[in-house]
């Protein structure tokens, strides 16, 4: 079964809606300490880009054989023309790519040494989308819609300024008209605007402040209590929730419960949520069930902790354990 569903991605269309970031690293040794101040010295060695934030989801929806497009509103910028520049080269749909010189491209650049990140450098713009950017993007993206119709919908909200209540208010709606899946991975900050969602992925801290609830995992009558109360709030179908080193709650109409997480060398979690969102929504708009959602989405969350940086999902890998899987 799980052969066949792997092979059913490639018939299915992603859209990915939300913010993007460039993941930049640098890698370099630290020999001595700087006689200008008490901080190591990096000599770089060699560096690198990648994508990251949605980009980062629609890279994974790629690597797993799904067809990928990505909406976004990015910098006028060096930055953007390199994000750009990754999404070709990854054959990710840019069409929906909306620059503006009124925005930064969100850069992460981390300077790393024997695969420990020194110091994080954060360039962005995280104001929201101005009213001369948000109505060409939400037309773009609506006519995209209703044209193409593709399989699943996800939003992908890092709080950086796209994702604003007028955009997930009217995608949403016309999704539901045209009766397209809706995946979301939240943000505190519009927590409760994804109303009427086909997936809810929030991780545990976010749950904690949405709904002002100090839950400790893996307490299942605690986390059913948190479905019933997010359902009640947003009327969605699933509840995901990851739970770091406990594991994943889900939770639908039918069944709920909690798997484990997997034991792993961790070496990074940056992107997990991203690949988690990803797989989750390919595997529920193939199967609705919610079980084995969960169950390729915490296989793969854990998968891609075990590398340095940002990765997108090893497919070979992720069928390899997810045939272990009983279903």
């Amino acid at each position: 079964m799980v052969h066949s569903l792997f092979e059913d991605f490639k018939t299915l269309h992603v859209l990915v809606i939300g913010d993007v970031m460039l993941d930049r690293y640098c890698w370099g040794d630290v020999n001595r300490i700087s006689p200008e101040a008490p901080v190591p010295v990096v000599r770089i060695s060699n560096s690198d880009s990648r994508l990251g934030g949605a980009a980062n989801v629609a890279i994974n929806c790629k690597a797993l054989g799904a067809r990928v497009s990505l909406a976004t509103v990015i910098g006028d910028d060096e930055a953007g023309d390199t994000l750009l520049h990754l999404l070709q080269e990854g054959d990710i749909g840019d069409e929906l790519i909306q620059k503006s010189g009124q925005r930064k491209t969100t850069t992460k650049t981390r300077i790393m040494s024997r695969s420990q990140q020194m110091i994080r450098l954060d360039e962005e713009s995280v104001h929201y989308l101005s009213v001369e950017e948000e109505h060409p993007f939400i037309d773009a993206c609506l006519r995209f819609l209703q044209i193409q119709k593709p399989d699943v919908v996800i939003l992908e909200d890092y709080n950086k300024g796209v994702l604003k209540e007028n955009v997930i208010r009217k995608i949403i709606a016309h999704c539901r008209t045209l009766k397209i899946a809706v995946a979301v991975d939240p943000k505190y900050e519009h927590f409760f605007a994804y109303k009427g969602v086909t997936i809810f992925k929030p991780n545990l801290k976010e749950v904690r402040e949405g709904l002002q609830l100090p839950v400790k995992p893996p307490e299942i009558d605690v986390l059913n209590e948190v479905h019933l109360r997010l359902k009640a709030e947003l009327g969605h179908e699933v509840s995901l929730i990851t739970l770091s080193e406990h594991g994943m709650y889900y939770a639908d109409d039918v069944q709920e419960g909690i798997l484990p997480a997997h034991l792993r060398s961790i070496a990074d979690v940056s992107g997990a949520g991203d690949t988690v969102i990803a797989v989750a929504a390919m595997v529920y708009v193939l199967t609705r069930d919610v079980r084995l959602t969960a169950q390729c989405a915490n296989i793969a969350g854990g998968l891609v902790c075990e590398t340095s940086g940002v990765v997108p999902i090893d497919k070979e890998r992720l069928i390899q354990e997810a045939a272990q899987l009983s279903f």
